[in-house]
């Protein structure tokens, strides 16, 4: 979804692993894509950019067809079906039965790196980045718990939808994309 946000890092993340990626901006493109990542960026403007050119409907669509969708950072806000303390006008798909606090990690001078042990990811841990990162409060009873950072939520599956508190695409460990693209 190249409406704001960490775009050009996903794209080069899943070329590295040898699949064809491009930006997708219309509702035209969504149709056509075998699998949807939303970045990290700012959740509040990709949700009112998304509202305003009609793409939440058709990734909600997008998602209801079985295909897989990956929300990082932001996009994991904007997948949840409730985000504290989010204003009254926050727009969101409201796919995932989780609620998220947003910059529950701090401010931008908080970010940090941490290893993570990845359920389904066997080997070394997962290096995740925290930038202002939400954090995964309750998850449903479908939604299966894959990693945790001091015993706290930030990454969680439920059917082919995958949403994690960090960012994979700024790291070359190409590994959650592959788990990501195993989803199909």
């Amino acid at each position: 979804m190249a409406v704001q946000g960490a775009v050009r890092e996903h794209l080069e993340a899943i070329r590295r692993i040898g699949e064809e990626a491009r930006p997708v901006r219309t509702v035209e493109e969504i149709a056509a894509s075998d699998a949807l990542i939303i970045p990290g960026g700012e959740s509040t403007t990709i949700g009112k950019l998304m509202a305003r050119y009609g793409l939440l409907q058709p990734v909600r669509d997008f998602v209801a067809s079985g295909r897989p969708i990956l929300g990082t950072c932001a996009g994991m806000i904007l997948m949840a079906k409730k985000i504290e303390g989010a204003a009254h006008d926050q727009p969101a798909l409201s796919l995932m039965d989780i609620a998220v606090q947003r910059n529950a990690f701090g401010r931008q001078i908080d970010s940090f790196e941490a290893d993570l042990n990845f359920e389904g990811i066997d080997g070394r841990p997962v290096r995740g980045v925290f930038i202002r990162a939400p954090l995964v409060t309750a998850v449903g009873p479908e939604v299966q718990v894959l990693a945790t950072h001091e015993g706290r939520v930030v990454a969680a599956r439920q059917e082919r939808m995958l949403a994690l508190s960090f960012h994979p695409e700024l790291t070359s460990d190409s590994r959650i994309h592959q788990y990501f693209l195993s989803l199909q």
